[in-house]
């Protein structure tokens, strides 16, 4: 399998990085500075070189330093599955006659979309604003797994952005009350078509990571979940054929058109899918777990997931590990860094206390960051 792994990364104008670089070879980076250095900054730019919106799921705009033209870049020399490359991304300084669009390029070439990047290095990444993940919101638990399927399958988001299009194309026709039914009629069609396509995208994942997590159970530090996708497409394509769930999906919407247009949205489908995670060494659902419980959760489920992008790709995941150790005990700080080094992956960590870190061993690296700055600890 080969590593994801970068070896210079250089930002350009992103966030409170006016022009900032590092170079390193090491399989674990850790960040470390007070809070507001702009750790979490340098990472968010790195994940910004995979498709979506990267780990705070910023909008282009957003991200730009305030004191430049609204322009930045993030370029990296990564090392992956074709071996080494030069990927960059950003955006030039809005105007306001043209939309705000992303660059992507692979070896200074032009490339359609980030999507391209999958073919180079995949990451997975963990952050404290997915802590409350088991008691929010069911649309954070579904996007925290579309992540995951994304991770596995780069064109899983463009699948779902189209999905996410063509239902407002849906909706803003019943909204006009006197449509045509056979526009409706291929609009609904071409939904239906979308959605088996996520849909069974998702439930492939999650048969698959099920199957990680249960063989993880025994040898990991951090306890296993079980999962279930709380969907009944994901449910139905498990044991029907993806026309017959196209079929009775596209009868759904036409019979629920009335409904739909009163609400202004469309009531039923994989967008409203949630995932469904208990604890597995009391077997109670997660939101019922302590705080602490949780987080270990989480972490073994990322674990098993990074496991599982590197055994289906071939290629070892990045990890992106945002203040995620700062919360652990001696013990499974020092498990935490055994497993990332048994999975091979590089890891960049964030932190504020360099005392953390004292484990890493050889392989790792410190850097300290203030005020946009980043410099090899010495």
């Amino acid at each position: 399998m080969t590593p994801s792994r970068i070896h210079r990364l250089t930002l350009t104008h992103f966030r409170n990085y006016r022009a900032a670089g590092l170079e390193t070879a090491a399989d674990m980076v850790a960040l470390v500075g007070p809070n507001g250095a702009g750790k979490t900054n340098c990472i968010e730019a790195i994940s910004f070189l995979s498709p979506g919106r990267g780990l705070r799921r910023a909008t282009l705009e957003d991200v730009a330093d305030k004191q430049s033209d609204g322009s930045w870049a993030v370029s990296a020399q990564v090392e992956g599955a074709l071996g080494l490359a030069t990927l960059g991304t950003g955006i030039d300084a809005p105007r306001a006659d043209s939309p705000v669009s992303r660059r992507c390029r692979i070896d200074r070439e032009p490339v359609n979309s980030a999507n391209s990047f999958g073919d180079h290095i995949r990451m997975v990444w963990l952050t404290p604003a997915m802590d409350g993940l088991f008691m929010g919101a069911a649309s954070e638990r579904r996007r925290f797994f579309d992540r995951l399927v994304l991770a596995i399958d780069s064109e899983h988001s463009s699948r779902i952005s189209a999905l996410e299009r063509s239902l407002r194309s849906r909706n803003r026709l019943l909204e006009t009350r006197n449509y045509d039914d056979h526009w409706c009629d291929a609009i609904e069609r071409e939904t239906a078509e979308l959605a088996v396509a996520v849909a069974a995208t998702r439930g492939q994942t999650a048969a698959r990571l099920t199957g990680m997590l249960n063989a993880r159970a025994q040898a990991s530090a951090f306890p296993s979940a079980q999962i279930a996708l709380d969907g009944w497409m994901e449910n139905a394509l498990l044991q029907e054929t993806a026309t017959s769930v196209e079929d009775r999906y596209r009868q759904i919407l036409r019979d629920n058109r009335p409904r739909d247009a009163i609400a202004g949205r469309t009531t039923d489908g994989p967008h409203l899918t949630d995932l469904q995670v208990v604890y597995a060494p009391k077997g109670m659902p997660a939101r019922d777990a302590s705080t602490g419980e949780q987080k270990a959760l989480l972490i073994g489920l990322v674990l098993a997931h990074a496991t599982l992008v590197a055994e289906m790709t071939g290629i070892v995941p990045l990890l992106l590990l945002d203040e995620v150790v700062a919360h652990l005990d001696p013990n499974r700080r020092a498990a935490l860094f055994d497993e990332l080094k048994k999975l091979g992956a590089q890891v960049w960590l964030t932190g504020a206390d360099p005392a953390a870190f004292a484990e890493i061993g050889a392989g790792g690296e410190v850097f300290d960051v203030e005020s946009g700055r980043v410099s090899a600890r010495r």
